[in-house]
């Protein structure tokens, strides 16, 4: 099974993901831990480049197809090997990232976004989705680190971020699943934990 797990800046995806990831290692299961951009060699080169360089001006066209070479090396180096051997794949941000960032709020059409993910990716999409849904007020708030090259955007493009995840998620109620990452940590990890249990006694 592939799990993805997505939300805004200061959401809580990483404790979220590491939580599971111990949850699923006590079970017993084969679990995969990685993350996008990055996962590769390549891709931490990309994420690098992505997040922490200097250059100011990457433009939002070079932005998107970074974010696609990334993905493609991702799914054909680390993802699909690993789903073969039947391990399961958690990771921290996939397409629907690209499609709520370069899509809703950097302005292409998301419909074209999603079909590029697609071609990246070789049509693999996540059996799961968690989506952490905060305001990006408060979770702006939480970013306690130096903020990356995408946090520093105004709010503005954050709310959009916002809103492209919720529109995903009134399409695909059936994969994408919305959580409540206002909520403490551990009420978070209760919330996901529920999701995955249900899914699994289907």
């Amino acid at each position: 099974m592939f799990i993805s797990f997505e939300g805004g800046e200061g959401a809580g995806k990483s404790t979220l993901i590491q939580k599971i990831y111990e949850e699923f290692l006590k079970r017993e299961k084969s679990v995969l831990l990685t993350r996008a951009p990055g996962g590769t060699m390549t891709g931490e080169l990309i994420r690098h480049l992505l997040l922490h360089h200097d250059e100011k001006d990457i433009s939002s066209r070079c932005e998107l197809f970074l974010f696609l070479a990334d993905r493609a090396q991702h799914v054909e180096q680390v993802i699909l090997p690993a789903l073969k051997e039947d391990t399961l794949v958690l990771c921290d941000r996939f397409n629907d990232s690209t499609v709520a960032y370069q899509g809703g709020a950097r302005g292409f059409d998301p419909a074209w976004v999603r079909k590029l993910c697609h071609f990246a990716t070789n049509n693999l999409e996540p059996d799961i989705t968690l989506y952490l849904d905060i305001d990006p007020h408060e979770g702006l708030k939480r970013v306690q680190r130096s903020k990356d090259r995408i946090e520093k955007e105004d709010i503005a493009f954050h709310q959009k971020i916002r809103e492209a995840y919720l529109e995903i998620a009134k399409k695909e109620p059936h994969r994408f699943y919305v959580l409540d990452a206002s909520q403490q940590p551990d009420d978070v990890f209760r919330q996901a934990l529920d999701v995955l249990d249900a899914h699994w006694k289907r």
